[in-house]
C-alpha cells in the first residue's frame, strides 16, 4: 500500500476515534450519526484504491478537525460549569451539617413539648398552693423559661406584633398577683376544676416578645404563658385557630429543607449541563450529515468549505 495512503488512512481512524469519544460523552443522536456515516466515508477510501485518498484527507480536515474542536470546547465549558454547580453543592452540604450539628430537630421539639408541658402544670398547681397558703415559695419548675429559648427561632411562627400586645392584656382586678407571678383568677379556677391537666400547644413570636400557648384538651381552653413575666392568661379558642390558620400556609421551610431542596435540583441540573450542546451547533451537525449522506458528495466536496467556516468562526466566539 502507498505510504502516504496508509498515513492518511491512519490519521484518519485517529480523527474517528476522538470522533466516536465525543459522541459516547454527549450521547446526542446527532453526533452519533456524523460519527457513523464518517466512519462509512472512510470504509468507503480504504476499500476502493481508485478513489482519490486526498479527498478523505480533505474531508476531516475541513470539518471533522473542526467538529471535534468545536465539541471540545463545549465539553470544557460545560465542565467548568458542572464544576461550579458541584461547589455550590458541597458549600449546602457544608451549610446544612452545621445547621443541624447545632440546631434542634423536629424530634427534639416534639419530646421538650411533653417536658414543657410537664414542668408548666406542676408550676402551675404550686403556683395554686403557694396563692392558697399566702407563701413567698418560688412555685415554678427548673429551667421553665429554656425550652422558648432554645426552640422559638426555629419552630415559633412569627406574628404581627399588635396580636402578642392583645394576647397579653389583662385588668388587674382579674389576676392573682404575688412576688413571682400573675395569673387570671379564672383560668386558675380551671385549672383546679381540671386537675391542672393542660398541653403544649404552639409558640408565638414577634420581635424579642415570645409567648407560649397552652390547650386543656377535653374542653378545649386555651392559656398563654408570658415566659419573660410568668404571666399566665386565659384566651380566645377562635382567635388562636384563626392566629394558626393565617399562619399555616405562609410559615416557610426551615433554611436546612431548603438547602437539601435545592441541592436537589442542582443534582438535576448536573447531568444536563455537562452534556450540554447549543441548538446552533446541533442543526450545523444535523445539516453536515444531510450533505455527506449523499450519494454524490464525494463531488460536491467544495460545498464543505462554507460550513466548515461557521464551524471555525464558532470556534472563535465566547458562546461557550
Amino acid at each position: 500500500m502507498d505510504e502516504n495512503r496508509l498515513n492518511i488512512l491512519n490519521e484518519s481512524n485517529r480523527i474517528l476515534s476522538k470522533l466516536q469519544v465525543l459522541a459516547a460523552f454527549f450521547g446526542d443522536e446527532i453526533i452519533y450519526k456524523v460519527y457513523v456515516r464518517s466512519q462509512v466515508i472512510h470504509q468507503l477510501f480504504e476499500n476502493n484504491t481508485e478513489l482519490d485518498i486526498y479527498k478523505l484527507e480533505m474531508f476531516h480536515l475541513q470539518f471533522t478537525a473542526t467538529v471535534i474542536e468545536l465539541l471540545k470546547k463545549i465539553k470544557k465549558s460545560n465542565e467548568k460549569n458542572v464544576v461550579l454547580l458541584f461547589d455550590e453543592i458541597q458549600v449546602n452540604e457544608d451549610m446544612v451539617a452545621r445547621l443541624e450539628a447545632s440546631s434542634y430537630s423536629e424530634n427534639d421539639y416534639r419530646l421538650e413539648k411533653q417536658r414543657q408541658s410537664l414542668k408548666v402544670n406542676n408550676s402551675l398547681r404550686k403556683l395554686y398552693e403557694v396563692l392558697s397558703h399566702d407563701s413567698s415559695e418560688y412555685p415554678f419548675a427548673k429551667n421553665i423559661n429554656s425550652f422558648s429559648a432554645r426552640f422559638a427561632s426555629g419552630f415559633y411562627p412569627t406574628v404581627p406584633a399588635d396580636i402578642l400586645a392583645k394576647l397579653t392584656q389583662y385588668e388587674p382586678k382579674e389576676v392573682y398577683t404575688n412576688a413571682h407571678a400573675i395569673i387570671q383568677r379564672k383560668l386558675m379556677g380551671l385549672l383546679c376544676k381540671y386537675d391542672f391537666k393542660s398541653e403544649f400547644y404552639s409558640g408565638l413570636k414577634s420581635g424579642s416578645i415570645i409567648i407560649e400557648v397552652f390547650r386543656i384538651v377535653e374542653p378545649d381552653i386555651y392559656y398563654i404563658f408570658y415566659p419573660s413575666r410568668n404571666l399566665f392568661l386565659l384566651c380566645d379558642a377562635v382567635e388562636i385557630q384563626d392566629i394558626n390558620n393565617s399562619i399555616a400556609l405562609d410559615r416557610p421551610d426551615t433554611v436546612v429543607q431548603e438547602l437539601k431542596n435545592r441541592n436537589d435540583q442542582l443534582q438535576s441540573t448536573v447531568a444536563v449541563t455537562k452534556t450540554y450542546l447549543p441548538d446552533e451547533v446541533r442543526r450545523l451537525l444535523a445539516d453536515h450529515y444531510k450533505k455527506i449522506s449523499d450519494i454524490n458528495f464525494l463531488q460536491n466536496m467544495s460545498n464543505f468549505d462554507a460550513q466548515a467556516n461557521i464551524l471555525k468562526a464558532m470556534l472563535n466566539t465566547d458562546m461557550m
